[in-house]
């Protein structure tokens, strides 16, 4: 039988891999076409602190 892992542990081994996929988010912004009026998708991964960024340029 596999040990039980202690709290401590895991959130040691959480410190250690920081930058890991867990710091990442999906996000989608729509963009409409001032012409035609449809709307397009830009759809980026990024690490969660830059997703008000994303967001904040030229809308």
């Amino acid at each position: 039988m596999a040990k039980k892992v202690s709290k401590n542990a895991r959130v040691a081994q959480r410190a250690a891999n920081a930058g890991s996929g867990k710091d990442h988010v999906k996000v989608v912004k729509a963009i409409k076409d001032p012409v035609t009026g449809r709307y397009t998708y830009k759809q980026l991964i990024l690490h969660k602190d830059k997703v008000k960024d994303f967001f904040a340029d030229a809308k």
